[in-house]
């Protein structure tokens, strides 16, 4: 709040094709992330392990962390054979990699797989403390990603995020293409949880209404800049 510290972010990758996404990897490499999250099941699965490796003959693991996020896009029956090839570029972990609603078959790849599981859109929607333990014990990802506001709010991600310590399962905060305002509530309540894992907290960039805040993006940090003051949205029906 006082600017004096930033919140470590991902750099997000959107789905296009092979040379959209091999651009937009360099730029946030440029940019000076060293963590990315790329989103795939847009193209061809061998295009996307074809991107990854050719990541992987600059950037180590060491030097690089990559996230990716399949969006439940594996069929049930290949899932497995996606997440062994994939296991092969040191990949951090993987978000949703089959639809959510499949908690036992979720369970069964959280057991198996080579690569650490993040539920997503397996939490999406309100539940009681006693029906998120029971999912989440259940499945026993790696990680879980809160999106508060697709969860129940802040409140929702705090119990969440109890849970996980609970289960000794990590986690990190999402943005959900909120404006600035509900940006900078994710920011201002991750930076109260002492997590410091990188966190998916988007900046806005996608928006061309959005509202002036005093939110900076410092290469891979995530600040607030108190000499910078709210702006105002004007929307043509206000006119």
């Amino acid at each position: 709040s006082r600017g004096e510290r930033g919140v470590t972010i991902n750099g997000l990758v959107w789905m296009g094709d092979k040379a959209t996404m091999s651009r937009r990897i360099r730029e946030k490499l440029d940019a000076g992330f060293r963590v990315l999250k790329l989103k795939i099941g847009g193209i061809a699965f061998d295009d996307e392990c074809g991107l990854l490796e050719a990541v992987r003959r600059e950037f180590s693991p060491e030097t690089l962390e990559i996230r990716l996020d399949a969006n439940g896009s594996f069929a049930p029956a290949d899932a497995m054979r996606c997440l062994d090839r994939l296991a092969r570029y040191g990949i951090h972990s993987i978000e949703q990699p089959v639809r959510a609603g499949k908690p036992e078959l979720m369970a069964r790849l959280c057991r198996r797989s080579p690569l650490p599981i993040a539920l997503d859109e397996e939490l999406i929607g309100w539940r009681t403390r006693e029906q998120a333990e029971a999912l989440v014990g259940e499945i026993m990802p790696a990680y879980l990603i809160l999106k508060p506001a697709l969860i129940g709010g802040t409140e929702a991600a705090e119990m969440y995020a109890g849970i996980a310590r609970q289960l000794g399962i990590g986690w990190w905060a999402t943005s959900a293409l909120e404006s600035n305002v509900g940006l900078n509530a994710i920011a201002q309540w991750v930076a109260t949880t002492g997590n410091e894992m990188p966190q998916g907290l988007g900046t806005g960039q996608l928006y061309t209404n959005n509202i002036a805040s005093p939110l900076e993006l410092r290469g891979d940090r995530l600040f607030t800049n108190p000499g910078v003051s709210w702006g105002k949205l004007e929307l043509s029906w206000q006119r």
